[in-house]
């Protein structure tokens, strides 16, 4: 909050993406509600191919949230008891969750310091008899460096399990994130570039037999009314989360342009004060799902912006690895040098589409005084 109370600069405004579409939202749910189908019905079933569509994939199985997409995804490849899984420590639990939900094992790897996504160099030396595929995250809209890490999979018959749960509309080498390896999963949850009203997720994939097998996984196991030919669970998304995501998703590429907008402007105005401002590496479209700078002594920048008014986020201060979920898998401080430096040093600032010039002046204004603020405090020391 500001001085007197008030953020001035929210992290994200929820309101600003809703006032302008809400007759067509509340129209698209009268329209789900009227028509007394409210599962698995033609929202479901059109936005599953529309947004397989945008990803470059043949298939689309849309479900209850992106943590479902990663444990579908992961059930439908094979991946199970006794498998080990390659992923990354810098990245929301639900990554690392899904992988121990269907009983295998995370091991992990560092991350690249600058693009924060999985660094593809130490994938030699994770591989053991018992590793069956690699999760790679394209994390804050940053995709993974896909060609070399296909390339290494592929001679090595290990299935690649994409988390673009932060990367709707990436691209890499002009291809569409999610769709270049065997699966791709996402997220619509309320925070994203494509924002359902709630949970819902989405699986991507060309390979047929995963995506029938996901399809019946998230509706219980079933092939027809009451047949069942394994035990699944209800991952189902709504009619209505499926409306409304239909309606978003030709607004998104528009929604991404202004972030990147946001982003060049960021990065001119901080980069040229000696902020580490985010990498995009040649050749792909970064989404900016978040826009990261790294500082020191983060805590004490993030309270003088808060009293400013610019509210900030922290995505993520406690890599997985040293999370107490995460403790029987045998990896202490250390382990991750690149992961462990960057957590205690990031910063995520506002980056939505509806930012105004004029508040993300005041953010830029915010933290160059911030910073150097503490850097003449650390003088006078």
């Amino acid at each position: 909050m500001g001085e007197d109370g008030s953020c001035v600069v929210p992290l994200l405004d929820l309101r600003v993406e809703y006032d302008p579409l809400r007759e067509r939202v509340l129209a698209a749910v009268d329209e789900v509600l009227s028509s007394g189908r409210l599962y698995l019905g033609p929202q479901t079933e059109a936005f599953e191919e529309e947004f397989a569509a945008y990803c470059g994939a043949s298939y689309g199985v849309a479900c209850s949230s992106g943590t479902d997409a990663l444990i579908l995804a992961l059930q439908a490849c094979g991946v199970g008891p006794g498998d080990e899984v390659i992923t990354v420590s810098h990245t929301f639990i639900a990554t690392v969750a899904a992988i121990a939900l269907v009983g295998a094992t995370p091991v992990f790897v560092d991350i690249h310091p600058q693009t924060y996504t999985m660094d593809i160099s130490q994938l030699p030396a994770a591989v053991t008899a018992r590793t069956k595929a690699v999760l790679p995250v394209h994390l804050y809209g940053h995709p993974v460096d896909m060609g070399p890490l296909l390339a290494f999979t592929r001679s090595r018959g290990l299935t690649v399990i994409e988390d673009a749960a932060q990367a709707h509309g990436a691209r890499e080498r002009g291809r569409p994130v999610g769709g270049l390896g065997d699966a791709g999963c996402f997220s619509f949850v309320f925070t994203k570039n494509l924002r359902a009203y709630g949970d819902a997720g989405m699986l991507v994939t060309s390979d047929r037999a995963i995506a029938e097998r996901a399809r019946r996984l998230r509706d219980h196991g079933r092939s027809a009314r009451y047949e069942h030919v394994e035990f699944g669970w209800n991952a189902r998304i709504d009619e209505v989360q499926a409306a409304i995501l239909r309606l978003k998703l030709p607004l998104l590429d528009g929604w991404i342009a202004r972030r990147r907008a946001h982003a060049r402007a960021y990065d001119e105005a901080l980069g040229s004060a000696g902020i580490a401002t985010p990498f995009e590496a040649p050749d792909v479209t970064h989404v900016y799902h978040q826009y990261v700078v790294q500082v020191d002594d983060r805590e004490a920048v993030r309270a003088e912006l808060a009293r400013r008014g610019v509210e900030t986020g922290v995505h993520y201060p406690i890599p997985c690895h040293l999370q107490e979920a995460c403790r029987g898998l045998g990896y202490g401080p250390g382990a991750l040098p690149v992961t462990e430096r960057c957590a205690g040093r990031i910063l995520s600032l506002p980056v939505y589409p509806e930012l105004t010039e004029e508040q993300r002046a005041r953010v830029v204004t915010s933290l160059l005084e911030a910073t150097a603020s503490k850097s003449m405090e650390e003088q006078r020391v």
